[in-house]
């Protein structure tokens, strides 16, 4: 059966009137909202025109809005719950930055302002700063002491007493280290290593020993009998140590060397004492006669002696160098 022509034709008509009405009814909201709109912002115009307007650099949309404080949550100290009998090896095993709510003691430290105590340990970068030594208490010591017992070795017999430990052993080597509180660990002084020995262990001669004791100098102390070698030269202390050994190992042999002189009979070589004998008295004052062509007195020339003793035994300095340019003046009558 085929669709009545006039019907379709109804329903057309229908839905254009719909749709005619809802978009007139669209329109009209729309032109609604736009008359509200510009009566606002007129009124709003009217009502700003009397007051003072506010310059706003920031917009109201960018202006940051206050944060939400959070609650602080209070963590329990560590050290509440700590017993009196504990077992301190076990809370601090090792070497660390202090921590206030683990140690277990009203330490303070620094410097403290007017009419204040010393600052406490809760926030204290003094006590942060520098090294601790809460990991090294004495049973903790005793504890590890113990464990490295083991690995350790019987003291050898024979060197009981400081006497028989020089007699086997005489060589001494010292270092230093030092522990402080600084951007480096470290220290220029740590490098420098100091080597005692007594000069009788070395087994010298007698001409040997007077030779080593003419090269040291200084060096050597005769209450005591040390020789002492210091050395620094070197940027570690390994180094420096190598090099007093070399030093001594070199001072030993330049000792034990002699020459066709060395066994000579010589006073100011065996006693390290300059004396003036009789025939260099006889040998100057023929020598001054013949150039003056006279007699010379002998007692320009003993005092040109002693200053010549003076200056080899004490040495030279302002004092005994005017004193032997006086002697020499009168010898040759000037």
């Amino acid at each position: 059966m085929l669709p009545n022509v006039t019907n379709i034709s109804k329903i057309r008509l229908t839905h254009a009137r719909f749709f005619i009405f809802k978009t007139m009814h669209a329109l009209a909201r729309k032109h609604a909202r736009c008359q509200v709109k510009n009566n606002a912002r007129i009124s709003q115009k009217t009502r700003t025109d009397d007051e003072f307007r506010t310059l706003e650099l920031v917009k109201e949309r960018f202006k940051r809005t206050p944060r939400r404080e959070r609650e602080k949550r209070e963590v329990p100290q560590r050290r509440h719950g700590q017993n009196i009998d504990q077992d301190w090896g076990s809370i601090w095993p090792v070497a660390r930055t202090f921590h206030p709510a683990t140690v277990p003691l009203p330490i303070r430290q620094g410097y403290p302002a007017t009419s204040q105590p010393i600052p406490d340990k809760y926030g204290n970068a003094e006590l942060m700063k520098i090294p601790n030594f809460l990991h090294l208490t004495p049973p903790v010591i005793e504890r590890q002491c113990l464990a490295l017992k083991k690995f350790c070795t019987p003291w050898p017999a024979g060197l009981e007493t400081r006497e028989k430990q020089i007699i086997n052993f005489p060589l001494t080597l010292s270092t230093s280290s030092y522990l402080h509180s600084s951007p480096s660990i470290r220290d220029p002084r740590a490098r420098v290593v100091t080597m005692k020995v007594p000069v009788d262990a070395l087994n010298l001669d007698k001409h040997a020993l007077n030779k080593l004791l003419r090269l040291v100098v200084d060096r050597y102390d005769p209450k005591t009998g040390l020789l002492t070698l210091v050395a620094d030269r070197c940027p570690l202390s390994n180094q420096n140590q190598e090099y007093l050994q070399y030093l001594l190992t070199v001072l030993v042999n330049e000792s034990k060397k002699s020459g066709p002189f060395s066994h000579e009979e010589n006073d100011l070589f065996e006693n390290r004492v300059f004396s003036w004998s009789k025939v260099q008295t006889d040998t100057t004052q023929r020598r001054l006669n013949e150039v003056r062509g006279e007699a010379m007195s002998s007692e320009f020339v003993q005092e040109y002696e002693k200053v010549v003793t003076e200056i080899h035994n004490s040495g030279e300095d302002d004092y005994t160098i005017s004193q032997y340019r006086d002697a020499v003046l009168k010898l040759y009558g000037l």
